[in-house]
C-alpha cells in the first residue's frame, strides 16, 4: 500500500512550554531526516490570497536523524496472552484430546477470503476457525503447511449464526459447523472430514479473536463476534445456537467491561485479554431484545464486538526525537517541518502559554476534536483538476483519497459499509497540514478546519492582536479553569465535535462575564466520548437526526466509553443556540452568498460594532466559496435556546440553489419544527447577546465567514467588523 516519503506524528496535539512533544517518524527509504521548527502563520496556499506563511525558527530547534520505516498494523482483535489448558495439567494426555472452537457471528459482507474468528495456536501449530464466502473455513496450520476446509453453504448477510469447529484425534476427524440463530437465515451446514494426522495444540498458548497469528495479526475479519469460547469434547451438531452444549474450557464475555480495551474469559482459568486498534464495542449481539436501548441497562443484550479489518488506534510507532519546548516560546500554532531526500512534511502542534496563566487578553479556541473527526477524509474528489491546481499552488500534495493506508476519518466506513465510529491522532493526519486543500473551490482557496482557521490566526497578527491558543483537548480536561484568564475566546470556523466538558466550560465562561466569539457555522453539533484510559481516540454514534455521512444501527446510539446518548447535541437537548445563540439549519455546496444588514445593526445601541462600515451588503467576497455566508449555516431560534435579549445584526439571503434545509428541522416536507416555512431555514444570521452575568456572545452563523476576511489584504466590511468586535471584547474588564 502507497505510502508518503517521510510523514509521522505527534504524541499529542498541544503543549505548554517546558513540557516535551514526542515524534514519531517513518521514511520509508531510510533517508536520513531532517526536523526543524516553524511558526505556522497562514495556511492557505492560494496566490490571490495571504498564501503559505511560515516564520523559520530553525535557531531554536533544527535535527538531523536517522530516518527509518515504521509501518501500519491496521485491524482490530483481541489477544489473549495464554488459552486455557486442556485439563489440570498440559502433559501429554490432554494434547490429543477432543476440542471444540466456537463463536456466534454477524457479518453484514461475507469476506472474499477466509477471514478469522477464533484462533489457537502453540509451538508452530495453529488452528483457525474462519468465515469465507462459502460459508465457515476451518485452518489448520503446521509449520509451513495450511489446509483449508468449508462448509461450501454460505452465510445469508447480517444474519447471526453459531459457527464451530471440532477436533478430535482419537477419532481421526474434524466437525465444522454453522447454524442460524433464526431460522429464517438459513445457511444451516455441517461437514466431516479427516484429520489427516493434524494434531491440535495443546493448550495455553495465545488466542487470538477476530484475526490470526498473536505475533503479527492477519486474516482480520470485518464483522460482529459474540461469545467466543473453546470447549472440551467434540460437537457433531448444535441444536440451540445461543447455547453452549458443555461447560467451557474459557468464554469469554464481552458485555462485561464495554468502556474498556479489555476482555473477560468467565471460564474457570480466567484467560483475559487485551483489544487492540479500538474495535467497536456497545452494539448490539445475538441475544439483543430491544427492550433497552443502552447497553448499560442491559449488558447482556450488547455482549458483541465489531471487529473491522481497517481498525486503527494508535500507530504504536517508536519515537525518533522529542522536542523540549523553550519556556520563553510564546503561545501559538507552531510546526515541525520534516524534510528527506524524497520529500517532506509538517507536524502541527500548539503552543499554550504557562500553566494557569495568560500571556495575551485574547485565547484562540483550536477545534482539535473537529480536526481528529475529520482526520484523513476521503472524499473521493482529488480528480485531475483538483491535482493540477495543487501543483499550481504548491498546495500540500497528499490527499487521503490515494493513501488508506494512514486510516480514515468518522465520516468514511468500514468495508463492510458500517459507519467509522472512532478516530485517533496517534497516527499521521494529511488533512491536519498547512495548505491542504478539501475541495478544488472555483470561486477561493477551498479550505477547512486546521488551514482554513489559519485565515483567523493570520488576521489576529495582521491587524496586530495578542493572542493565546488553547485546544479542545485542553479544555475538556481543564474545563472553565482554563478560559478564565482571557477577556475573550475565539473559535475557528467549525467547532462542531465537542464533549459535555467543553459545552460545560463554554457556558460557564460566559455566564461568568466572558466574552465570546463564535466564528463558525454548525458548531457545536456532534456528541463525542474520550477517556484518559485511552488517550488519543475520540468516539462518535451517528444517532437519531442530523446531516449524518451514515447512521448508527438501531440501539447503539449510546457510546461504549462513557455510556452516554450519542448524536447531535440538540437530542442531547443542548442546541447550540442555547450557548450561542444560533444553531445549523442549513447546508449547500461549498458556496456562498453574503449579508445584509437589518435594522437593528443601524440603532445607536450596536453602532460601535459597525463603525466604519457603510455598506448595507457584507461579505459578497471571499476565500472560502466565494462568499462570507455559506456552506454550513446557523440561525436564531428562541425555541431552541436563544436567549430572549439576543439581536440578529445580519442575514443572509439569496442562498445557491445547491442549499437545502437540514433533517433534524424538518417534520414533513411541508412542517417545520419552529414552524417557519422550510426555505426560511436557509439562513445565516449574525447575532449578538449579553449574559446576565456581564458575559458576551457575537457568532456569525456561517462556515465560510473567515474566509471573507480577506478581500486583496485584511480588508473590507467582514473585516472591520470582526476588529470592531475584538477590540471592545478583548478590552472589557470581567
Amino acid at each position: 500500500m502507497q505510502e508518503l516519503p517521510v510523514t509521522g506524528y505527534l504524541d499529542r496535539f498541544s503543549r505548554r512550554p517546558g513540557e516535551s512533544l514526542a515524534a514519531q517518524v517513518s521514511v520509508p527509504s531510510g533517508q536520513t531526516c531532517r526536523a526543524r521548527l516553524v511558526r505556522v502563520i497562514s495556511g492557505d496556499p492560494n496566490p490571490a490570497g495571504p498564501g503559505l506563511r511560515f516564520e523559520d525558527l530553525s535557531a531554536r530547534f533544527d535535527i538531523t536523524f536517522p530516518g527509518r520505516h515504521q509501518p501500519i498494523h491496521a485491524g482490530s482483535c483481541a489477544i489473549v496472552p495464554q488459552g486455557p489448558t486442556r485439563g489440570p495439567t498440559s502433559g501429554p494426555e490432554h494434547a490429543t484430546g477432543p476440542v471444540t472452537w466456537a463463536v456466534l457471528v454477524w457479518a453484514a459482507t461475507l469476506p472474499s477470503d477466509a477471514a478469522a474468528l477464533l484462533s489457537e495456536e502453540q509451538d508452530g501449530t495453529r488452528v483457525t476457525l474462519a468465515l469465507g464466502p462459502q460459508g465457515a473455513v476451518a485452518r489448520l496450520a503446521r509449520g509451513g503447511t495450511v489446509r483449508e476446509v468449508s462448509t461450501g453453504t454460505p452465510l445469508t448477510a447480517r444474519g447471526w449464526y453459531r459457527l464451530w469447529l471440532s477436533l478430535s484425534p482419537e477419532e481421526d476427524a474434524l466437525w465444522l459447523g454453522q447454524q442460524p440463530v433464526r431460522a429464517a437465515d438459513g445457511g444451516a451446514a455441517v461437514m466431516q472430514a479427516a484429520l489427516e494426522g493434524f494434531v491440535p495444540p495443546a493448550g495455553g498458548g495465545p488466542v487470538v479473536i477476530g484475526a490470526e497469528d498473536a505475533q503479527r495479526p492477519a486474516r482480520h475479519v470485518t464483522a460482529k463476534l459474540e461469545d467466543p469460547a473453546i470447549l472440551p469434547g467434540a460437537c457433531r451438531e448444535w441444536p440451540a445456537p445461543l447455547d453452549l452444549p458443555t461447560a467451557p474450557l474459557a468464554r469469554w464475555d464481552f458485555s462485561r467491561g464495554i468502556p474498556t480495551q479489555r476482555i473477560e474469559d468467565t471460564g474457570p482459568q480466567h484467560c483475559h485479554g487485551e483489544l487492540r486498534n479500538v474495535p467497536t464495542r456497545a452494539v448490539v449481539g445475538a441475544r439483543w431484545s430491544g427492550r433497552e436501548m443502552c447497553w448499560r441497562h442491559a449488558p447482556e443484550d450488547y455482549a458483541a464486538i465489531h471487529f473491522h479489518a481497517d481498525d486503527l488506534g494508535d500507530c504504536g510507532w517508536q519515537t525518533d526525537f522529542r522536542f523540549d519546548i523553550p519556556a520563553d516560546l510564546r503561545s501559538g500554532a507552531y510546526a515541525l517541518h520534516l524534510t528527506c531526500e524524497a520529500g517532506e512534511d509538517w507536524l502541527p502542534f500548539y503552543v499554550l502559554p504557562p500553566r494557569g496563566t495568560a500571556t495575551a487578553p485574547i485565547a484562540f479556541l483550536a477545534s482539535t476534536f473537529t480536526y481528529q473527526a475529520y482526520a484523513n477524509h476521503a472524499r473521493g474528489n482529488a480528480d485531475a483538476a483538483y491535482l493540477q491546481r495543487v501543483r499550481d499552488w504548491g498546495a500540500y500534495p497528499y490527499n487521503p483519497d490515494h493513501y488508506p493506508f494512514y486510516g480514515r476519518s468518522t465520516y468514511n466506513r468500514h468495508p463492510d459499509d458500517s459507519g467509522i465510529a472512532f478516530s485517533s491522532r496517534l497516527r499521521p493526519i494529511l488533512t491536519m497540514r498547512p495548505g491542504f486543500l478539501t475541495f478544488n473551490d472555483a470561486r477561493g482557496s477551498g479550505l477547512r478546519h486546521y488551514p482554513a482557521d489559519t485565515h483567523i490566526l493570520a488576521w489576529l497578527e495582521a491587524r496586530g492582536f495578542a493572542f493565546d491558543v488553547i485546544t479542545d483537548e485542553d479544555l475538556h480536561e481543564e474545563g472553565a479553569a482554563l478560559l478564565a484568564p482571557y477577556r475573550m475566546v475565539m473559535t475557528g470556523s467549525h467547532p462542531e465535535y465537542h464533549t459535555a466538558g467543553t459545552l460545560d466550560a463554554l457556558g460557564e465562561y460566559t455566564a461568568g462575564g466572558g466574552r465570546l466569539a463564535y466564528l463558525g457555522g454548525n458548531g457545536f453539533y456532534w456528541r463525542i466520548a474520550c477517556l484518559p484510559e485511552l488517550p488519543g481516540m475520540i468516539e462518535l454514534r451517528r444517532a437519531e437526526g442530523g446531516i449524518r455521512a451514515w447512521a448508527a444501527e438501531p440501539g447503539e446510539y449510546y457510546n461504549q466509553l462513557d455510556g452516554q446518548y450519542g448524536g447531535l447535541w440538540r437530542r442531547n437537548r443542548r442546541p447550540p443556540q442555547a450557548l450561542v445563540g444560533v444553531g445549523f439549519s442549513g447546508q449547500g455546496l461549498f458556496e456562498g452568498t453574503h449579508y445584509r444588514r437589518l435594522p437593528a445593526s443601524h440603532t445607536p445601541e450596536f453602532a460601535w460594532m459597525f463603525e466604519g462600515i457603510e455598506e448595507e451588503v457584507l461579505g459578497d467576497y471571499g476565500l472560502s466559496g466565494g462568499g462570507a455566508a455559506g456552506f454550513e449555516l446557523d440561525r436564531a431560534d428562541v425555541t431552541l435556546g436563544t436567549p430572549p435579549g439576543a439581536v440578529v445584526l445580519a442575514r443572509s439571503e439569496e442562498p445557491p440553489a445547491s442549499f437545502i434545509t437540514v433533517p433534524e428541522e424538518l417534520l414533513s416536507h411541508l412542517h417545520t419544527v419552529s414552524g417557519e416555512a422550510p426555505e426560511a431555514l436557509k439562513r445565516g444570521e449574525i447575532v449578538y447577546f449579553e449574559t446576565p452575568g456581564g458575559g458576551a456572545v457575537f457568532s456569525v452563523g456561517s462556515i465560510t465567514f473567515c474566509g471573507s476576511l480577506w478581500r486583496k489584504g485584511f480588508e473590507g466590511p467582514i473585516s472591520r467588523l470582526l476588529e470592531n468586535v475584538v477590540r471592545r471584547f478583548s478590552t472589557a474588564t470581567r
